[in-house]
């Protein structure tokens, strides 16, 4: 997988936000799409078909929580912690 800024930039990125719906609705990454961490083990097959995952949340903590957990079932991730950071890639 290409690095995190060249990902984004690109457009080939697939950016999961892994905080809750009530903090993803009060802003979040263009284009992002959320997956609360507590929803990741059931959603595992929607994972499955991405490409290019790139987690974010608010501090980095729950991305790499959400990393963890994948790559543990197979699934190839990048954590890019805050997604206040991962905004300023786009």
């Amino acid at each position: 997988m290409e690095n995190i800024e060249e990902l984004i930039k690109t457009g080939n990125a697939t950016i999961v936000d892994v905080r809750t719906s009530a903090e993803f609705m009060s802003g979040h990454v263009t284009g992002s799409i959320n997956i609360p961490l507590r929803e990741i083990s059931q959603r595992l097959p929607e994972f499955k078909n991405m490409k290019n995952i790139i987690l974010c949340c608010a501090s980095g903590a729950r991305s790499s929580q959400a990393s963890l957990y994948l790559e543990q079932n197979g699934i190839e991730c990048k954590n890019a912690g805050s997604w206040m950071d991962v905004n300023c890639y786009c």
